[in-house]
């Protein structure tokens, strides 16, 4: 490999080398831009104030595309000995034995692992020393097609009034692939069985109203032209995208986090943003105060309980 094969970048206290970074990860063609390996970690290098804050603390699973996105993938939970030292790492159970999960805490491990193809960052939904607590409920609005994006823009806007009558704040944010994911903060005292079987009773209660347009069937045979209300997420070792993530879908669309009033843009889409303008949303803050205080579930158990009994 020639010089020219790679690129150092400083971040903090390291030194990353980028190797081959003209290496073309995203193809370029029918109307997407192509992007290459350095373009991702320039991305990536951008959006890491924004990003690290939703990573510190929590075991990833990373999905690497060695060759790009039209190339194989895997996905890897255990971190490679050839990772250097000084990159995050966390050991937890699973069954059977335990897994050594990567954890990015700092730019430097980010632009590392943009360097080993990780194209999209999944992470746990708890943090490293309370690992059977969650401090993030997830709701995944998966459409039952690709052609019409005006069931999740209704789905979003039910569950946010639900929510906001069960008096839980929440937060939402394109998934870069199909649908929207709403999001909502917790305390992290209340273990994933707890939260799931809450998640599970909230999306029976918004499928109760809305028996034609929305469902919890698992099964795609099940579901028909309904939307998906998924919330397997919200279990234990199971993970969802990171705020700010590349997905391995052309022209590099970015998870991304949106304000509420931004459901109303009549061109909204699960991939709105992409690496060349998700750090310009980034800076208007979608997000502003509602994941500064998680909350408890207790209160909000005690309404939905009431709306279940109705």
């Amino acid at each position: 490999m020639t010089g020219d094969d790679v690129r150092t970048v400083r971040a903090g206290k390291h030194t990353v080398e980028v190797h081959r970074p003209d290496k073309v990860l995203f193809p370029g063609g029918d109307g997407a831009k192509e992007y290459t390996k350095g373009d991702l970690v320039d991305y990536y290098r951008s959006v890491a104030p924004f990003i690290l804050p939703h990573l510190r603390g929590r075991p990833l699973m990373l999905e690497r595309h060695p060759d790009g996105v039209t190339g194989p993938r895997f996905m890897q939970k255990n971190t490679p000995d050839s990772y250097p030292e000084w990159i995050g790492r966390v050991e937890v159970p699973k069954e059977g034995g335990t897994v050594c999960h990567t954890v990015c805490d700092d730019t430097a491990t980010l632009l590392y692992l943009a360097d080993q193809a990780s194209l999209t960052l999944h992470r746990w939904l708890s943090r490293v020393g309370s690992v059977e607590r969650p401090d993030r409920m997830v709701f995944d609005l998966d459409p039952a097609g690709d052609d019409d994006f005006t069931p999740v823009h209704e789905a979003a806007r039910l569950l946010g009034e639900l929510l906001d009558e069960l008096q839980l704040p929440s937060a939402l944010m394109t998934t870069g692939s199909r649908g929207l994911h709403v999001i909502v903060p917790l305390n992290g005292r209340h273990d994933f069985d707890e939260v799931r079987q809450f998640a599970k009773d909230v999306a029976d209660t918004l499928v109760a109203g809305h028996p034609d347009r929305l469902t919890t069937a698992a099964r795609k045979k099940d579901r028909g032209d309904r939307l998906y209300l998924d919330i397997q997420r919200n279990a234990y070792a199971q993970t969802a995208v990171a705020p700010f993530t590349v997905r391995a879908k052309p022209g590099a669309p970015v998870a991304t986090p949106m304000a509420w009033d931004q459901l109303d843009d009549p061109d909204l889409d699960a991939r709105r943003w992409t690496i060349a303008d998700a750090v310009e949303q980034a800076r208007t803050n979608p997000w502003a105060g509602v994941m500064a205080k998680g909350r408890a579930l207790g209160p909000a158990r005690r309404r939905l309980n009431a709306f279940m009994s109705t």
